[in-house]
């Protein structure tokens, strides 16, 4: 082989690899920037194939996908001083991976650390307006609503977006379980006084108007029977003198017959009186004649 043709392969090789090392390629999961003696010079790239000087000048990628970070339970306090155990996990994405490079030295788990601890932050925030009922479900939605826009403002500068943030679970320690659950105890055992002592309470109420009302009624019924007997006794009284003045011999002896019915009319009865008395008048009286 002459030294011309070996040059010429050599000048060739060195082209294939120069031109190896000047591209580079992004796909629709990357997002990259250039660096030229680490600093950025362009970025934004779309996907397909690009250029750089080898040597002077290098590339980073980032992934463009929703990251996950699941952390270990945090501990916080509520606005009762009450300890919970919080579980969470957030969603991200970089957006700006100038300022992602910039913040975090384009380090996921760098970004990862950082994010976690603003999480935490914006956690023990809201947990400390709330009380334990509202953190745990009256306000549960907004809780988290709320974690989320308290720690965007801060995640903004690290060149990434919350997508989400969500509390798995909520817990009390155990340090401080068994005296939640007793304080639960006596909170529902006093409640249940509660309502015993006002059903107590309306049941002697309604015991008592009913009694009021019972002699109300009774009185009410005794006075219109008085009435009514009164009437009746008037009346009688009237039939009685009307058939007197119409008959009196003949009312004398139905009085009589009246009196006898009443006295003798039941099973061991019995009446001392002298045969000749004047009750038995028309007893002694075959005919009916007066002696």
């Amino acid at each position: 082989m002459s030294n011309a043709r070996f040059g010429a392969m050599v000048l060739i090789g060195l082209f294939v690899i120069g031109l190896g090392l000047s591209a580079f390629t992004v796909n629709e999961r990357e997002m990259a920037i250039k660096l030229q003696v680490g600093r950025v010079v362009e970025a934004n790239y779309e996907p397909g194939l690009h250029w750089k000087i080898p040597g002077y000048q290098t590339v980073r990628k980032f992934p463009r996908r929703i990251l996950t970070i699941s952390d270990q339970p945090e501990r916080i306090f509520t606005a009762e001083r009450r300890a919970l155990q919080v579980d969470f996990f957030v969603k991200w994405r970089i957006v700006d991976p100038v300022n992602f490079y910039t913040s975090t030295g384009g380090s996921v788990d760098i970004a990862d650390n950082r994010l976690s601890e603003i999480i935490r932050n914006s956690i023990v925030t809201e947990f400390g307006k709330r009380s334990v009922e509202q953190a745990i479900s009256v306000e549960r939605a907004d809780l988290m609503q709320d974690m989320l826009e308290t720690a965007s403002v801060t995640a903004e500068g690290l060149g990434v977006q919350l997508v989400d943030v969500r509390v798995k679970q909520v817990e009390f320690p155990n340090d401080v379980k068994n005296a939640v659950y007793r304080e639960m105890r006596e909170e529902r055992a006093r409640v249940a006084a509660e309502l015993r002592a006002e059903g107590r309470e309306t049941s002697a109420e309604r015991r008592s108007q009913a009694d009021k009302d019972r002699t109300i009624i009774l009185a009410d019924a005794y006075r219109d029977s008085q009435l009514t007997r009164g009437e009746g006794d008037a009346l009688a009284a009237e039939i009685y003198a009307t058939a007197y003045n119409r008959d009196p011999e003949f009312y004398q002896f139905y009085r009589s017959i009246d009196a006898y019915k009443k006295s003798m009319g039941k099973d061991g009865d019995v009446l001392v009186l002298d045969p000749n008395n004047e009750f038995f008048r028309y007893l002694n009286q075959s005919s009916g004649e007066q002696n």
